[in-house]
């Protein structure tokens, strides 16, 4: 997309929320980090989940941990600007965060899967520039699930059958890269954020997209 492009839609004079999208394993949360080096002005939306910290994890960081009674409040109280129930826990993105960082004026960085940025763009459709992250094929993906040594085979399996299905979704995103060599994927995901970001002094537009 061109820098007239980008005037014609009218992105340059609203904040926007960067929905991130992934295949497990696919490397978004790494590429999500950098961006926030590059970038610390970016305000991130942590969510929210019923399920127990891994090991490593921090409440706060990786994860806001609550329990499912809360939760489940937060639904009754339209607290979550989309929210969903995988593998018996839940995990949502605070509504409360997103409209006050865009009426701050303020751009926000998403990491949530094809469901939730589905959700997100369709609530907030002037706002949301949607970016899927992709391996270069499914042998890279297998290869790097396996190296984590973090699931069984039975899991493993399950993500391969789950990021099938949401690869089969990324045509719905504005924007498609190939994580292949990591720090080239990484500067095609700044690239693209910054493309949009007018304040951006370092702003310029690369051409990534699909």
């Amino acid at each position: 997309m061109t820098e007239s492009e980008h005037r014609k839609a009218g992105t340059e004079d609203r904040p926007h929320l960067f929905i991130v999208s992934a295949p497990s394993g696919a490397g978004k949360t790494t590429l999500c980090r950098a961006v926030l080096e590059a970038m610390p002005d970016l305000v991130y939306s942590v969510s929210y989940t019923t399920r127990a910290p891994r090991p490593g994890e921090r409440d706060g960081i990786d994860y806001h941990f609550i329990d499912a009674e809360r939760f489940k409040q937060a639904i009754q109280q339209s607290r979550w600007a989309e929210w969903a129930e995988v593998h018996g826990n839940f995990y949502g993105t605070s509504a409360d965060l997103i409209e006050d960082a865009l009426r701050r004026g303020q751009d926000v960085l998403l990491d949530i899967d094809v469901q939730g940025a589905q959700s997100i763009s369709g609530r907030y459709p002037e706002h949301s520039i949607t970016i899927f992250i992709r391996p270069p094929d499914m042998d890279a993906l297998r290869r790097r699930l396996e190296s984590r040594q973090t699931d069984s085979p039975a899991v493993i399996e399950r993500r391969l059958r789950n990021a099938e299905q949401e690869m089969a979704q990324m045509h719905r995103y504005r924007h498609v890269i190939v994580n292949d060599v990591l720090e080239k994927a990484i500067g095609e995901l700044i690239g693209v954020i910054r493309s949009y970001r007018s304040s951006d002094p370092a702003g310029g537009v690369t051409g990534v997209s699909r």
